[in-house]
């Protein structure tokens, strides 16, 4: 025991902790003050302190995990008819490197989608056969088609989608919104996540906590992952035989012992603790009651499909969506898992499709109809395209599609993006951009824009460096601003 406190006596953090007004707390007081500097006059961020108007208050990310075919969805490419079960040309490649499950085929044979396309709404965007509902909404979508990424494989493309990096370890999107705007409701987290699986087919692609996790900002602001089944969140029930009064007085003595714990520490993460018990506390009523969809209107949930009754679906998670948007959660994040189609792709995006295009767009017309869609961001895709030519054997009804990431499509709504509008082109085989490409970086720098942030001002000092989530890089797409 000694022995112990000894070496607290010595611990650095302690020492200064404890050292008042000496020459240490002098010192560290200056280099604190220079951080704080160089992270700008808004650092630490609260709620009402964006760097500029904002056009968005929340943000929806739809994200479709495992890469959806652009080519089968939005990207039309009616040339390809005339060219199918030909080698992909060596001029449209320009030796692109292509993964290991085609590297070593004899063939790269050009697949044409054997799904109609047509025009739809005054924007006349183009639009697959597979997205019936997507198109009653054209004109409120913003596409992007000229998407590309740095990532050929999933984990660390998701990852770049999600941190701004391909290497694990980086705060997630959601945790810097949250960092930045602060949370809103007190009763709900700033940050809420929620994911469903592809029905139907195999789902081989992981998601890992990670990806909403905090990584080096405070704790407070990872997200907090929304279950199917009887708890919502895991452990915020009451034990057997726990009363809440009792509860309630267990929670005040041990942030007693926490405040405790920090005055001799001076870790910021016991305050977080305190904070994220406190959070489980008051979710004890705001989550059942968010889940509970008695009086939810008979058209409203018939909007959504008939999977919207069932927890764990996509349906159901975009009606949570809504619901937590109208709570104002900062960042509601859906990841949507199953659009890995290597093989039998017809067969698979037919199933993926039937899972979230009816619910996608009756989250746009629920939101709009409710007022929230103009503060409101969604965001829709995934982390790159598929390929033009076909993986494996290539026949008239069958083929699947390899990692792409030189061209993928997204689409944005609402929060201030320019509403039916396409943006960007791609080459003739949907391989290349040809027109205004948009960079991971740069998609990352406007959804913060219609935030209300300068993304080169969102910054957290780590380390001896100031971090930020488009890292040095990203320009604002002004063209797809409203």
């Amino acid at each position: 025991m000694e022995a112990l406190q000894t070496a607290q006596q010595l611990n650095r953090r302690t020492f200064l902790s404890r050292a008042g007004f000496s020459l240490g707390a002098v010192a560290l007081n200056s280099l604190l003050a220079k951080d704080r500097a160089r992270a700008g006059a808004a650092a630490p961020f609260s709620a009402d302190a964006p760097h500029f108007t904002p056009k968005a208050k929340r943000v929806i990310y739809l994200f479709q995990s495992g890469a959806p075919s652009q080519l089968d969805l939005f990207d039309f490419k009616p040339a390809l008819k005339d060219k199918r079960g030909a080698e992909l040309p060596a001029s449209v490649r320009m030796g692109q490197r292509i993964t290991t499950m085609t590297a070593f085929q004899g063939k790269l044979p050009v697949a044409p989608s054997i799904f109609q396309f047509a025009q739809h709404g005054r924007s006349g965007a183009w639009l697959s056969e597979l997205l019936p509902h997507t198109a009653r909404i054209v004109d409120d979508l913003s596409f992007i088609k000229s998407m590309q990424t740095e990532a050929i494989n999933h984990d660390p493309a998701i990852t770049f989608c999600q941190t701004g990096s391909q290497l694990a370890g980086r705060p997630s999107m959601g945790a810097w919104v949250a960092y930045g705007l602060g949370s809103i409701n007190k009763d709900l987290p700033a940050f809420a996540v929620l994911v469903s699986r592809g029905t139907g087919h195999p789902v081989d692609q992981p998601l890992y906590d990670r990806l909403w996790g905090s990584g080096f900002l405070p704790g407070r602001y990872q997200g907090v992952k929304l279950r199917s089944g009887k708890e919502p969140v895991l452990y915020l029930a009451n034990p057997a035989g726990c009363d809440p009064h009792t509860r309630r007085q267990m929670l005040d003595d041990l942030g007693e012992l926490n405040q405790l714990r920090y005055a001799d520490t001076g870790d910021p993460e016991v305050l977080t603790r305190v904070a994220q018990y406190e959070l489980a506390y008051r979710m004890q009523t705001a989550a059942p009651e968010l889940t509970d969809l008695s009086r939810e209107p008979a058209y409203v949930l018939d909007k959504y499909g008939p999977d919207v009754r069932k927890p764990g679906t996509y349906a159901f998670n975009c009606l949570m969506a809504r619901r937590l948007a109208e709570r104002d959660v900062r960042f509601i994040q859906l990841y949507h898992m199953g659009w890995d189609q290597h093989t039998d792709l017809p067969t698979q995006i037919r199933g993926q499709c039937r899972d979230t295009d009816q619910a996608s767009a009756a989250l746009i017309d629920d939101l709009k109809q409710r007022g929230l869609l103009q503060d409101t961001l969604v965001i829709w895709g995934g982390e790159f395209g598929r390929t033009v030519y076909s993986q494996g054997a290539l026949t008239e009804v069958n083929y699947g599609r390899d990692h792409h990431p030189r061209c993928y499509t997204v689409w944005l709504a609402g929060g201030g993006a320019r509403p039916g509008y396409v943006h960007g082109e791609t080459d003739d085989f949907s391989y290349n951009i040809v027109r205004d490409p948009v960079e991971v970086y740069d998609l990352n720098a406007t959804i913060l824009h219609l935030l209300g942030f300068d993304h080169t001002r969102l910054i957290y000092k780590f380390q001896g460096r100031d971090f930020r989530l488009t890292d040095v890089h990203g320009q604002v797409v002004k063209q797809i601003l409203a």
